[in-house]
């Protein structure tokens, strides 16, 4: 039987979390198109089904969903203002870009009414789950634009992720984003904090976290990440120590412009970036778990 092929979807970026979004794509029925600067990603999407173009314009000239997943909001700007990009394609075929790089809100907010003003949407989408969710399409996506957007951009948005969250208009999705980055750095720090106090206290620290998990002292980091990427010497859980930085930054910056003091967040920015055992920005985030916790990541076998 010949399977049908739905809608066309341009996926920008295919790094460790836009490859296997587009591959999903394509899984389930979807043709994608993609772009990335790197060539050696480019000829791995290829491999895979992904049909690659050489300038990142054309992808808006053949899909009216475009999926992006760029480093930061400065590489999402220079693409939707690339010359020949989506400004300056004036009411021509609606397309909705779907953002879910972990962007900055006051960007998404001007890109927003900016593609507004041409006839085009933005939808800022960041996602949770991480590669594997990415692969399975099982992420979870917070949403920040028009219900209009969402509901055009719903066929798309339903491939890739399992739980989908509309928080409101343009950047709450980024804000969203922000604000649950924060949370993880944090959670990444007391899980550890905590493990090492149970350590020291002559208790099995893989017991203590059992009991963690089975309390209210549990969180994501404590029941996926704990046992799956650092207590099992793992750390690849595609997840960067340099992202983690940069979602911490963004938050501090987000409190700084609405006036709202964090110290907390103050103290875990310090410590994910001058802390004991300085880490690379190349590192697996989840080798702070280790590192706080007083394990010697460097000293175990890295799967």
């Amino acid at each position: 039987m010949t399977r049908q092929v739905r809608e066309t979807v341009g996926v920008v970026g295919l790094g460790s979390m836009g490859l296997p979004m587009a591959q999903t794509l394509v899984g389930k029925g979807f043709r994608a198109i993609g772009y990335d600067v790197s060539e050696a990603r480019g000829s791995a999407a290829m491999a895979t089904g992904i049909e690659i173009l050489p300038e990142v314009g054309e992808i808006f000239t053949k899909a009216n969903f475009v999926l992006f997943s760029l480093p930061s909001a400065r590489e999402v700007e220079a693409v939707v203002k690339a010359p020949g990009g989506l400004l300056e394609r004036s009411r021509a075929s609606r397309v909705i870009v779907i953002d879910t790089s972990t962007s900055e809100p006051d960007v998404s907010r001007r890109l927003a009414t900016e593609l507004a003003s041409v006839g085009h949407g933005f939808l800022d989408a960041p996602v949770s789950g991480g590669p594997a969710g990415a692969g399975s399409g099982n992420l979870t996506m917070m949403i920040g634009g028009s219900e209009e957007d969402v509901a055009l951009a719903r066929p798309a948005i339903e491939a890739i992720a399992s739980k989908i969250l509309h928080v409101g208009p343009a950047g709450a999705g980024n804000v969203a984003k922000l604000v649950n980055n924060m949370l993880v750095a944090a959670h990444m720090l007391t899980t550890s904090e905590g493990l090492r106090l149970a350590a020291a206290a002559g208790v099995d620290p893989d017991a203590a976290l059992r009991v963690v998990n089975a309390a209210t002292g549990r969180s994501a980091l404590s029941e996926i990440h704990f046992p799956k990427w650092i207590m099992s010497d793992r750390f690849d859980s595609g997840f960067s120590v340099g992202l983690m930085r940069k979602d911490v930054r963004l938050a501090q910056e987000l409190a700084e412009r609405v006036g709202v003091e964090l110290p907390i967040a103050e103290a875990v920015s310090q410590q994910w970036n001058s802390g004991p055992r300085q880490l690379s920005d190349t590192d697996d985030f989840t080798r702070m778990g280790a590192v706080t916790s007083d394990r010697d990541p460097s000293s175990k076998k890295v799967a």
